[in-house]
C-alpha cells in the first residue's frame, strides 16, 4: 500500500471557480513512487466516499495502481493505448461512458491520455483532446486527473498541460494556473495537416458514397487488412463523405496513403466545422442523427481534423498490423 498525506483535488484545493463542480487536475510526477503516491490515495479516496471510480491510463501504469487497490472490485479499469489510441474517441467512449452511467453521483476518473512514446502525428489530438474535457464536463460533478511524466515529456507538452487544465498539482502542492487557456490550444493546434509519406490515392468517387465506400474498401483489401480493419475503413469513408456532401458543401475530395504501417484517408470539403465538441458527445439511445463522427472518431485509430474558411480535412488513421 501506497502510504503518504493525500490532497484531494476538489474544489476547496484552490479551482479557480469554487462554485464549479467539475474538476481537472494537471498531476505532474516524477518516478513510479510519486506517479502511486498521487493516483492510489485518489483512487482509494473515492471508494471510501462510495464514489464510482475509474482508471484509463497506459498498461504500466495501470498495472501498478492495480497492484496498490486490493480487495475491491468495483473500480473500472482501462488501457488507455486501447480505449484511447484515437484521442477524438476519449470523451465519448471513456469519459463520459462512465460518468453517464452515473449522473447522480460525484465521479472519480484518473485519465491519462499523453505519454512520453506518444507520436508526434498523435500529439496535436491529444493536447485538443485534453483542452475540449474542460468544455465537455463543464457543470458535471465529475473530477478528471490526468498524470503527466514531467521527467519523459517535453517542455512544452508540460507547459500545455498548464494551458488545458486548470488545476495543477506535484508532490508538495496544488495551485491554479495562471496560464490556462484551453480555447487558446485548441485554436493553436488546429493546424494544417503535415504532408505524408507513402503511396498517394486519389480517389474520384467521392460524390456518391457508395463509390467512395468501393474505392476506400479496394484499397484496403489490396493493402491486406483484416476483416475487422476493412469493416471499420467501409464504415469511416462512408460516414465521412456523406457527412460532407450533407454539411460541408457537397463537393468532397477523397484521397488515400499507403504506408508501411498504415492507411490513411483524407476528405475534404469547402465547409467549415464550428463544433468542437463534434464526433466527441455520446449519441441518446435511439437517436437517428448526430452519429456519423462519432462513429469516424470510433472505429479509427486516429483523427486529425485541420478547419479553416477555406473549407475543412478530415485525416483518419488505420493500423496496417
Amino acid at each position: 500500500m501506497v502510504s503518504g498525506e493525500h490532497t484531494d483535488p476538489r474544489p476547496d484545493a484552490s479551482a479557480p471557480d469554487r462554485d464549479e463542480p467539475f474538476v481537472h487536475p494537471a498531476v505532474f510526477y516524477r518516478g513510479a513512487e510519486d506517479y502511486l503516491s498521487q493516483t492510489v490515495p485518489f483512487v482509494l479516496d473515492g471508494l471510501a466516499a462510495g464514489q464510482p471510480v475509474a482508471v484509463a491510463v497506459p498498461p504500466g501504469n495501470l498495472h501498478a495502481i492495480r497492484r496498490e487497490v486490493t480487495g475491491d472490485d468495483s473500480v473500472t479499469w482501462l488501457d488507455m493505448t486501447e480505449a484511447g489510441r484515437n484521442p477524438g474517441r476519449i470523451i465519448p467512449t471513456v469519459l463520459r461512458a462512465f460518468a453517464d452511467q452515473h449522473p447522480d453521483r460525484h465521479v472519480r476518473i484518473i485519465g491519462e491520455p499523453i505519454w512520453p512514446s506518444r507520436t508526434a502525428t498523435e500529439y496535436p489530438a491529444c493536447v485538443q483532446h485534453e483542452a475540449l474535457i474542460n468544455l465537455a464536463f463543464t457543470g458535471r460533478d465529475v473530477t478528471i486527473l490526468c498524470p503527466y511524466d514531467a521527467d519523459g515529456l517535453s517542455e512544452t507538452t508540460l507547459a500545455d498541460a498548464k494551458a488545458t487544465h486548470p488545476l495543477l498539482v506535484d508532490r508538495d502542492r496544488s495551485w491554479s494556473s495562471d496560464t490556462y487557456a484551453p480555447d487558446r490550444i485548441v485554436d493553436a493546434y488546429n493546424r494544417p495537416l503535415p504532408e505524408l509519406a507513402g503511396t498517394q490515392v486519389r480517389i474520384l468517387d467521392a460524390g456518391e458514397p457508395h463509390r467512395a465506400r468501393q474505392a476506400a474498401v479496394g484499397l484496403a483489401t489490396d493493402a491486406g487488412l483484416s476483416a475487422d480493419g476493412i469493416d471499420a475503413i467501409a464504415m469511416v469513408v462512408t460516414e465521412l463523405v456523406t457527412n460532407s456532401i450533407e454539411h460541408g458543401g457537397g463537393s468532397p475530395r477523397l484521397q488515400a496513403w499507403i504506408t508501411d504501417t498504415e492507411i490513411v484517408y483524407e476528405v475534404f470539403d469547402t465547409g467549415r466545422l464550428t463544433d468542437p465538441l463534434a464526433g466527441r458527445r455520446p449519441v441518446p439511445s435511439g437517436s437517428f442523427r448526430g452519429r456519423g463522427l462519432l462513429l469516424v472518431n470510433t472505429f479509427s485509430d486516429l483523427v486529425r481534423t485541420h478547419t479553416s474558411p477555406q473549407g475543412t480535412t478530415i485525416r483518419t488513421h488505420f493500423r496496417r498490423t
